[in-house]
């Protein structure tokens, strides 16, 4: 039986636990470019014991990013300035990957200590995109410029680009980020696409743009490397996005070559009203994984050791991955393994044996 901390071997790779780092931008970069912090924040959590470390939501294109502070990867500068991060990551045992962005209609916005809101374009912003012109809301107000298909293929080869830079960087797990009520998910959802041609209407039409970007994204990036996709399994509001079409999403994404579904929720509506508590996303990962016959990672407030350790052993997911828990906490995996009596599977690093 697979527990917390059993290795788990996808592919080429293998992580020598079921706990993994999830995506948190830190809204620290300088033109896209990864900073100290982001070499102490990563390499913090990968000394703590973490299996897997997924990098912050990183744009594809400078207008992909949430705000000017996000990280990027639109440049050979930017996959050269991330090898010293994926170098420290993987000589302390964590499997460094990476999440590919691009934020559609929620781009252009202040960070989150400056506000939040969208910044006018001559306040530092720039014109958003998105499958319809329909703006998100509330302090995201700005209309999307509604894109064509000429445009949507060229988003579709600075996935692709990015992809390359990624496996250039030293990234090892690549992620494609499709959740949260950013571009790939605003085509999924019939509230923010209402689209005419082949990219809406149909539920076929709907997950176009993000199975065609995965069969893009899979062209090039090696078949021996996990490639992952975070999706929103539900809106969180009747007629919109919801479970049983994220499970038929997740079918048709293994058939082109997807190894794991990251199952998220909500952010595409701000009127949505999602039942948050412990756990609460595990049952979306739980029904994607037997449903579609796909691994799943689950994610949202997981954040006690036995509660990690549950979802593993019962099969509702292959692995958890750690938000707010892994801020909190960089050692969570060597409290969690001293608490599940598992320590002799994580090891302590030669610097700290006299505190471990």
């Amino acid at each position: 039986m697979s527990h917390l901390f059993a290795p788990l071997t996808i592919k080429s790779i293998t992580l020598r636990n079921r706990i993994g780092v999830s995506p948190m931008c830190q809204y620290s970069s300088e033109d896209g470019l990864p900073t100290d912090w982001h070499l102490v924040h990563l390499g913090s959590r990968a000394v703590g014991g973490a299996g897997l470390i997924i990098a912050e939501a990183t744009a594809v294109a400078p207008e992909g990013r949430i705000t000017p502070g996000d990280a990027g990867i639109w440049s050979d500068r930017h996959a050269e300035a991330y090898q010293k991060i994926t170098r420290f990551l993987k000589a302390h045992g964590a499997v460094a990957g990476i999440q590919i962005a691009h934020a559609g209609r929620k781009a252009s916005a202040a960070r989150p200590w400056d506000g939040g809101a969208h910044l006018a374009d001559d306040a530092g912003g720039w014109p958003t995109v998105a499958p319809s012109a329909l703006p998100f809301g509330g302090d995201l107000g700005k209309v999307p410029h509604a894109l064509t298909v000429a445009e949507i293929r060229g988003i579709q080869g600075e996935f692709a680009a990015a992809a390359k830079r990624s496996l250039a960087a030293g990234y090892e797990w690549l992620e494609i980020h499709s959740a949260h009520g950013y571009l790939a998910h605003e085509f999924l959802s019939s509230l923010s696409n209402q689209r005419t041609d082949e990219y809406g209407g149909s539920f076929e039409n709907r997950i176009r743009f993000l199975v065609e970007t995965t069969r893009a994204v899979r062209a090039v990036w090696p078949e021996r490397l996990p490639l992952t996709v975070r999706i929103s399994a539900t809106d969180w509001v009747e007629g919109a996005w919801d479970l049983e079409q994220a499970v038929e999403l997740a079918r048709r994404l293994k058939a082109e070559g997807v190894d794991l579904i990251d199952c998220s929720s909500g952010g595409n509506l701000g009127t949505a009203k999602i039942p948050v508590g412990p756990g609460y996303q595990v049952p979306l990962a739980d029904r994607i994984r037997r449903e579609a016959g796909i691994a799943t990672a689950a994610v949202g407030l997981i954040t006690e050791p036995a509660q990690a350790d549950e979802i593993i052993r019962t099969g509702k997911a292959d692995v958890v991955l750690l938000a707010r828990a892994s801020l909190r906490d960089p050692y969570w995996p060597a409290h969690a393994a001293k608490a599940l009596n598992q320590s002799a599977a994580l090891p302590a690093p030669r610097q700290y044996l006299r505190a471990w």
